[in-house]
């Protein structure tokens, strides 16, 4: 299985937009954002797909968008912290690729959202006492689908050796 489908799946705040533009360029491809290419698709943001629209609706559209990358040789994705747990998605990223769930800490994710939580509807009205427990109960529901990654990298191991050798691995 080459790495020249990559998947990387993990809770809002875990660095996935991050590292998919860097393994995009060690990996010599494109990067993606699935949240932006819903955006640009729809032509609203998440938030206000989530308010007009409902996550019913927002979940198939980002299956039917995840789906584009069937045809796609080479890249690497972020995908949304939910993408994994709907529409029998995660199921298909196995098959069309590898996928990496990038785990980090609760306490990380916190101090990583709070500040920009405005910009994340799940979390918009929430303190920072409240987004640590909103996070760990979505991590409690979301475990099953994440499990099910190719590869789990916890906090130490989400560095730029800790992708680069998975990466590796995969060498086509």
């Amino acid at each position: 299985m080459a790495a020249d489908k990559i998947f990387l799946i993990g809770m809002m705040g875990a660095g996935k937009t991050y590292w998919t533009q860097k393994m995009a360029k060690w990996n010599k491809c494109v990067g993606y954002d699935l949240d932006q290419l819903i955006e640009m698709n729809e032509e609203k943001s998440i938030a206000e797909i989530f308010n007009e629209d409902g996550e019913e609706y927002f979940r198939k559209i980002e299956a039917k968008i995840l789906r584009w990358f069937k045809e796609k040789k080479k890249f690497v994705i972020a995908t949304g912290g939910g993408t994994p747990c709907f529409q029998e998605n995660m199921q298909w990223m196995k098959k069309e690729g590898v996928v990496i769930w990038l785990d980090e800490s609760v306490e990380v994710l916190v101090k990583r959202l709070a500040p920009e939580k405005e910009q994340r509807p799940l979390i918009a009205s929430l303190n920072d006492n409240q987004i640590a427990s909103f996070i760990q109960d979505k991590l409690v529901e979301r475990h099953a689908f994440y499990q099910q990654a190719h590869y789990r990298l916890t906090s130490d191991q989400i560095t730029e050796a800790g992708l680069k050798k998975l990466m590796q691995k995969h060498a086509s």
